[in-house]
Formats: structure tokens, C-alpha cells, sequence
């Protein structure tokens, strides 16, 4: 039975190094923080720095318990305030505006745009008002948002920009890696990311020194020293356990990654020459801007006729996924008008299909070469 994503299998070509960086934590007797998590910080920052083309700058990576967490930290790091209004997208995972609503934050929903799934950068110039603080831009699937728009816009507004790159962990953007954009970045190691632990697990990163160690305040209970509370702050660190499961994954990463990039392509050229498209109304494939490469956290299309699309997979034992549903916007707990059709026209189409490394996606195009 092929699988969504297949940890099992992932785990049985790692398995000694794993057993090895499990016994050593459960040897050291640290749970929490400790020598693992510090040198699993260390090697993200040195990857994305070595992934760098004539780009040098301080960097700082602080770990947490989950991306949600990250997102939550970096907002309070930037000090949001209650009726601050931060703009995130339509069509995306709730987790970005959940963040900003819990601490009294006002959502403000931009629509995305149809060839990439991105959010529009249009769209968010129209919702700036003198209370909004802040951008939340989602890289939805593993491709980077127009980053050179964000930014330029950003500035011209006095806007501060979060990179939410729990799907993006090493996509690139015009040859700049991934979660250096912004004044903070996230991300998340859920164990179905591209880089995922065996449990919740997230990160920040940030250039500003200033931001990096209220982080690592706020992470821990406002704290710099034990029982010596500056700000307010919460409890989110990432265990030493995932810490050493994620060490072992990264020296993997780049293997995967390509192999993760082939699938997408291999899907990419199947969809554009099968002729299959007329057959459900029209397919229409997540465009990657040029210059730029993701990591397909997801291979997800929008399907004009996805009902009868979705009998073809499951008469054929395709595994899927739809991503997302729904707008953030209609979700029960929000419930607001927002105009996103772009959004709508998305969440009635879209479906995702297995891209993982170690799921034979040459198979899955056979069965449906064969419809």
C-alpha cells in the first residue's frame, strides 16, 4: 500500500544512526535543551549559510517546541499589541492568524494569487490601514512568496514581515535560501515537513541580534537565569530527543530534497503532456516562479472536477490529502467577510498528491497514465 508520506521506510534507511542518536540521549540523561539541541541549532544555521551564494551576515537559530510556537514567539518578540492588525493569508493552515488572534491581534485576510497559491502582494497593499503592524507571509507548499515584493512594501509601510516557512525548509528564493527573509522567520519540524522530527518541534531565525535574545527570553518563561523573570514569556523548547532524530535527518536533507524535486517534476510533466486535464475540466498546476525552487512539502494541484478526480485515486489506492478546505476566513472561529475569491475559487480545487521521498511516485503516475 503506497503511503502519504512513508516514515516507516525513511527510518529503516537511517535506522543505525538514529538508534545511535537515540541511545545518546537517553545515555546523557538531558531531556531538555543540553548539548543535542545546541549543536542541532548550530548545524541548521550552518546549512542555510552554506546554502548561501555571496550573502554573509550574522545569523541566530533558536529552537522551540512546535511552529506554532515559533509564530507565536516571533509575534510577541515584535511586540504586537491587542488591535494591532497583521495581514496573513486566505488560504493557508489556521496557525498564523490563531497566533495573532490569541494575543489580541486583529486578522486581516489578503487573497492569494491563482498561478502560485502565494499570497498577492496587490491584495495586501489594498488592506493597509494606519494600525496594521505586520505581514505573516505563509510559503504555502515549499515555494517562497515574492519576497523582493513583500519586503519593498513592507518598508515603504514601516511593516515589520514574518517568514512562516514551516513547508520550506531549503527552497530557495532568487538564489537566497529560505527562512532569512523578514525580521524573524519560522518554521516547523511536524513529522510530515520535508525536515521532520518524531514529535512537534519548531524554530526561529532571525539577522538582529536584539530579536534573537528576546527569543530565547520568551521561549523560556521570559528568563535569561533560572527564577529571574524579565518579561513575560512561555515554556516551548524543543527536547533533546527530536533534537537528535533532526541532527540525523539534516545530513540526509540535500538527498531528499532532490529526490523530493524530481517527483514534483515527474508529476510536473505528466499533468502538462498526459492530455489528462480535459478530462476533469482542467488541472491546474502550482506555477514555481523562476528562479526559484521549493521543496514540495506537498504536490498540490487544483482539479476544476475534484470529486470525480478523487474516485480515480481511490479506485486506483492513491493516497491524497486537500489542502486547505476551507478559507481561515469561514472557519467557525473566525467567521468574517473577507475578500478572497481567489481563495475560494482554491479551497473548492485543490488536492494534494504524495511527493515524498520514499514513495514510488513512478507508480502512482503509471496507475493514472493507465485512467
Amino acid at each position: 500500500m503506497i503511503s502519504f508520506v512513508n516514515l516507516q521506510k525513511q527510518r529503516d534507511f537511517y535506522r543505525s544512526e538514529l538508534l545511535e542518536a537515540e541511545k545518546r540521549v537517553l545515555d546523557r540523561g538531558c531531556f531538555i535543551g543540553g548539548e543535542e539541541v545546541e549543536a542541532l541549532e548550530n548545524a541548521l544555521a550552518r546549512y542555510i549559510l552554506s546554502h548561501q551564494k555571496g550573502f554573509d551576515f550574522d545569523f541566530h537559530v533558536i529552537s522551540c517546541g512546535s511552529g506554532t510556537s515559533a509564530l507565536s514567539i516571533a509575534l510577541m518578540a515584535l511586540g504586537l499589541k491587542p488591535g494591532d492588525q497583521v495581514i496573513v493569508p486566505d488560504f493557508t493552515f489556521i496557525a498564523p492568524a490563531q497566533c495573532v488572534s490569541r494575543l489580541g491581534g486583529e486578522v486581516l485576510f489578503a487573497d492569494i494569487c491563482k498561478d502560485t497559491f502565494q499570497i498577492d502582494v496587490e491584495k495586501v497593499r489594498e488592506l493597509i490601514t494606519p494600525k496594521t503592524k505586520g505581514i505573516i507571509a505563509v510559503n504555502l507548499f515549499g515555494q517562497c512568496c515574492s519576497f523582493h515584493q513583500i519586503l519593498s512594501l513592507a518598508e515603504e509601510f514601516n511593516l515589520w514581515v514574518i517568514e512562516d516557512g514551516a513547508q520550506s525548509f531549503g527552497a530557495t528564493f532568487m538564489g537566497r535560501q529560505s527562512l532569512t527573509f523578514g525580521h524573524i522567520a519560522t518554521t516547523s519540524f511536524y513529522p510530515t515537513k520535508p525536515l521532520g522530527s518524531y514529535g512537534d518541534g519548531g524554530a526561529l531565525f532571525t539577522k538582529d541580534s536584539v530579536l534573537a535574545e528576546k527569543i530565547r527570553m520568551i521561549k523560556n518563561h521570559g528568563s535569561k537565569s533560572k527564577y529571574e523573570h524579565e518579561i513575560f514569556g512561555l515554556n516551548s523548547r524543543l527536547d533533546a530527543f527530536q533534537a537528535g532524530v533532526l541532527g540525523v535527518k539534516l545530513k540526509h536533507f540535500d538527498d531528499e530534497l532532490k529526490q523530493r524535486q524530481k517527483n514534483g517534476e515527474l508529476y510536473h510533466q505528466f499533468f502538462e503532456n498526459s492530455g489528462i486535464s480535459g478530462a476533469f475540466g482542467g488541472i491546474h498546476i502550482q506555477k514555481i516562479l523562476d528562479g526559484c525552487t521549493s521543496t514540495y512539502a506537498q504536490y498540490t494541484i487544483a482539479v476544476e472536477n475534484r470529486s470525480e478526480f478523487i474516485k480515480l485515486l481511490e479506485k486506483n489506492s492513491i493516497p491524497y490529502h486537500i489542502h486547505y478546505p476551507m478559507a481561515v476566513s469561514k472557519q467557525k472561529c473566525y467567521n468574517v467577510a473577507a475578500h478572497t475569491p481567489v481563495t475560494k475559487w482554491a479551497s473548492e480545487r485543490v488536492i494534494s498528491l504524495p511527493v515524498c521521498p520514499f514513495t514510488p511516485v513512478s507508480e502512482i503516475i503509471s496507475a493514472l497514465k493507465n485512467f
